[in-house]
């Protein structure tokens, strides 16, 4: 299915392909880019939240 967003592609060692797969399983996504946009979604929302409480301190 064509898209108009924009695509990059990334390169990830052996180990960090099996973390994401199992990740992808575990939550029953259809595809590992489903899956990677989710742990990059839950990665960066947990950087803003470390972010706000630091600045809380």
């Amino acid at each position: 299915m064509p898209t108009e967003k924009p695509r990059y592609c990334i390169t990830v060692d052996d180990e960090m392909l099996k973390e994401i797969d199992d990740f992808r399983f575990d939550n029953r996504y259809n595809s590992r880019s489903q899956a990677t946009l989710e742990l990059i979604r839950l990665g960066l929302q947990a950087l803003k939240e470390q972010k706000n409480s630091e600045e809380g301190e």
